[in-house]
């Protein structure tokens, strides 16, 4: 291993433990006993999230302050092209079964419309009844038509825009529909259960009710869904593909649904940008995810540049073997949990090895993994979807194909799979 690797390996591992969150919630750059809601109008995952916002409010026992903030600046949003279509497709996806409302009218609000929103609520962000104006106002955002409220100046309303911004940016984020509370950040809707754990712990809830839980899909045993294809996106060197891999394959032993593994080549090494704060949000969120899930990441060596590519040269010969999910389970435990050094060829002899496949017909066919990554990622974008894991669920009782992004999807493939079953 080189000392690149070895260097950014020490510092992956390090932002995913446990020892980095207690830092983080030690050195909280707030310093205040309160829960911070930024809010962005426009963002289709801050409208469900302030749906829940007056509920915290009356369950959990501290202050909320809220915030106005801008939409992320372009290099944020991975794709910026597809961003805001795949955030209102996953929102509308997504909000019944968290029991929230999102039904929009419009494509994506204007500029106008967003600068309005804004000034029906910069003055209000100390009220009381705050979130249910935002709902309110959202709404009507969302379904094109203009508020009807008291509203703040053009120019108090970009003050407060900056305010906002200022203090997202201070605290180290990016993205609105973000919650922060004790130096630490919970994204959305998706978040909310673990920022209700961490309130409960530190003995603010008033009770040990957890408000928003992540949806389950309840599998009934012996179901089978052989007839229905899931098409899995993972990648090599992606943490959130990492700590949702053991719970992707739970879901196929459960329901039975027949997989297409079709790996792809990492976001950054695609030229997709993820600048420091993005980096650093993306490890430590994802490595409190495993750690909740049950499935917490351990000694990390950063695959990034050409092992990733020599793994995944020994793809199609795994994929021979049938072997091709062995393969990937095998090389992201050793990757993301054992420490393996899988930079080196002994690394990856090790995880030939742990998948129960033969080394020499592994290398012997290595032709064409680059056109097979390739013909996946194309798969992927054209149904809108940039990150990984990604998911494509075909067949069954319905004719079109269902396609979502990210491990906090998994239990709404599960529904899915479960949906077309005759």
């Amino acid at each position: 291993m080189n000392l690149k690797t070895w260097l950014r390996s020490k510092t992956i591992t390090y932002l995913a433990s446990e020892a980095f969150q207690a830092r983080l919630r030690k050195g909280d750059k707030w310093g205040k006993a309160e829960v911070l809601f930024f809010h962005q109008v426009d963002d289709a995952h801050s409208h469900l999230a302030v749906q829940k916002l007056a509920g915290l409010q009356a369950s959990y026992g501290i202050p909320f302050k809220m915030f106005l903030v801008s939409a992320p600046e372009p290099k944020f949003r991975g794709s910026d092209s597809h961003f805001d279509l795949w955030a209102r497709q996953d929102a509308l996806d997504v909000a019944a079964h968290y029991d929230t409302r999102f039904a929009p009218g419009i494509q994506q609000p204007s500029t106008e419309a967003i600068l309005t929103a804004n000034r029906m609520l910069a003055n209000k962000l100390s009220d009381a009844d705050f979130a249910a104006t935002a709902v309110r106002v959202g709404e009507d955002l969302w379904r094109g038509q203009a508020p009807n409220l008291e509203a703040a100046s053009e120019a108090a309303t970009t003050q407060t825009l900056q305010t906002g911004n200022a203090l997202r940016t201070k605290l180290g984020h990016y993205q609105g529909g973000m919650f922060y509370y004790g130096g630490e950040w919970y994204w959305g809707i998706d978040r909310i259960r673990l920022l209700e754990a961490r309130l409960q712990e530190d003995g603010f809830g008033r009770s040990a009710e957890i408000l928003v839980p992540e949806p389950e899909a309840n599998t009934p045993p012996g179901t089978n869904a052989e007839s229905i294809t899931l098409e899995y996106y993972p990648s090599l060197r992606s943490p959130y593909t990492a700590i949702g891999h053991e719970r992707v394959l739970a879901m196929i032993e459960r329901t039975g649904v027949t997989v297409e593994l079709k790996p792809v080549m990492p976001m950054l090494m695609r030229g997709i940008p993820a600048p420091r704060a993005k980096q650093r949000y993306i490890i430590s969120d994802s490595a409190r995810e495993g750690r909740a899930h049950g499935s917490p990441m351990g000694k990390i060596v950063d695959p990034f540049g050409e092992p990733v590519r020599k793994a995944f040269a020994l793809f199609p010969g795994a994929q021979a073997q049938g072997k091709g999910m062995e393969f990937v389970t095998a090389y992201l435990d050793s990757a993301w949990k054992q420490g393996v050094d899988i930079a080196s060829e002994a690394g990856l002899k090790q995880v030939a090895a742990n998948a129960g496949l033969d080394w020499q017909a592994l290398t012997a066919s290595s032709d064409g993994w680059q056109s097979i990554l390739e013909s996946n990622l194309q798969e992927m974008m054209t149904a809108n979807l940039w990150g990984v894991p990604s998911f494509k669920v075909r067949g069954g009782s319905k004719e079109e194909d269902y396609a979502c992004w990210g491990q906090d999807r998994i239990w709404r493939v599960e529904r899915e799979i479960l949906s077309r079953i005759s």
